[in-house]
């Protein structure tokens, strides 16, 4: 079909509209705890609910099949929109957890949606390019996210609201002493625009091709009896719990042991560490290139245990650089641990994508098993566990067997040259 850039660049912004929606958890923590009077384990729950959401990839992808993506888009930010509406309009413990779930439940979806369309809208032969492009978008978001919850709470909490709509607004419709509640309102009025964008659009029909397909349960029972599944969705699981779990303890992390304001200097910690998040990824694409990349996901997951160490027990500011150093060396560990995992069977791919976006609950798992050793050891201590989902990271760069690597240049001049 032809291309449709208006469409591709539609993607893009709906990449940053999951980041935007999903990354802003860990900024809000200090603030949610001294709201609600929550202990660790409490406030790990919030993230836990989102994530948990997750589990709905596989059924999402059956739906994919069934109904085209633009009936998936819509349902899904309308879950959205209902589940930040909801907590807008009622903001207490009980329903922020329904609320993150609703949100999650949004988020599994459109992951599953958006990037076949983005295959045919882009073309097959820039897949590749848009992919890694459209997460620049999802690391933009989560770089900006935790800036506009600065600037609204500052804003709204000193009463600095004269001249500006936004902020005027927003000050009528939150409660007194609450002001970070104000980015449900945005969220909700940004799904409710995306679902009034998405309806009036024409998309055009994606033909799944066979590795696409998420499959029948049948194929997914099959898949599951196969070790190497296993042990790469336990992968994933532990990537996206070791990111999650830094994310989301930072910003309290240096409001309890270092002091640092959580709205100003926790938010930016946060921010930068998104950022390089972002930053490494196109550093990554460059290091595939020229080395395997079992060796690249061995260095960055031995320098990322180093930065994480040297943030939880040095002095003064040095945390403030090396939990962003962290996120930069996470920064490979999704894409690399997935094509691995891909490159490691020979069939059922799409049936496989399935059960590893299942995995995404390690962000919920982690998370609420670092609250919970925080109440009794601290958060500190608690916030070890992580080396635990980073080691594991580490030996797949041991075990890892894939049918295919990834080529480099000197390989390819290599085979060039003998032939």
């Amino acid at each position: 079909m032809k291309r449709n850039y208006f469409l591709v660049g539609l993607i893009f912004i709906i990449f940053f509209v999951i980041s935007f929606l999903t990354n802003i958890i860990g900024p809000l923590i200090p603030d949610i705890i001294k709201s609600f009077s929550l202990s660790y384990f409490m406030v790990a729950f919030l993230p836990f609910a989102f994530f948990i959401a997750y589990i709905m990839s596989i059924p999402a992808g059956m739906l994919l099949e069934k109904y085209n993506e633009k009936k998936i888009m819509v349902a899904a930010f309308l879950i959205a929109a209902v589940g930040a509406f909801l907590f807008a309009l009622i903001p207490v413990y009980s329903i922020a957890i329904v609320s993150l779930f609703l949100i999650g439940f949004g988020m599994a979806m459109l992951q599953v949606a958006i990037n076949p369309l983005l295959r045919t809208a882009g073309g097959e032969e820039h897949f590749a390019f848009n992919s890694v492009f459209a997460q620049l978008f999802f690391g933009g978001a989560s770089f900006l996210s935790p800036q506009l919850y600065s600037y609204l709470v500052k804003n709204l909490e000193s009463g600095h609201t004269n001249n500006n709509i936004l902020l005027s607004s927003l000050s009528n419709l939150i409660p007194q002493g609450l002001p970070w509640v104000s980015l449900y309102w945005i969220f909700a009025l940004i799904s409710v625009l995306m679902v009034i964008v998405i309806a009036v659009i024409k998309l055009p029909k994606v033909e799944l091709k066979e590795d696409e397909r998420t499959g029948a349960w049948k194929t997914i029972k099959e898949l599951l009896k196969n070790k190497t599944v296993i042990l790469f969705f336990i992968g994933i699981f532990a990537y996206v719990g070791t990111e999650q779990g830094i994310a989301n303890w930072i910003s309290e992390f240096l409001s309890r042991y270092h002091g640092f304001d959580p709205q100003t200097t926790g938010a930016d910690t946060v921010s930068y560490y998104w950022g390089l998040l972002t930053v490494g990824c196109v550093l990554g694409l460059i290091l595939l290139k020229l080395f395997d990349s079992k060796l690249v996901l061995r260095i960055f997951a031995i320098a990322a245990m180093i930065s994480l160490a040297i943030a939880l027990f040095s002095e003064g500011n040095v945390p403030l650089y090396f939990f962003p150093a962290a996120g930069f060396f996470l920064s490979v560990m999704w894409s690399v641990v997935f094509s691995l995992a891909l490159n490691s069977v020979d069939k059922h791919h799409g049936s496989f994508s399935g059960i590893l976006c299942t995995g995404i609950i390690g962000g919920a798992i982690v998370p609420l098993i670092i609250g919970s050793l925080a109440d009794i050891i601290g958060l500190r201590f608690g916030m070890l566990f992580i080396f635990i989902t980073l080691g594991y990271i580490l030996s797949v760069s041991f075990w890892a067997n894939p049918l295919i690597k990834n080529e480099t240049i000197f390989e390819k001049v290599n085979v060039e040259i003998n032939n």
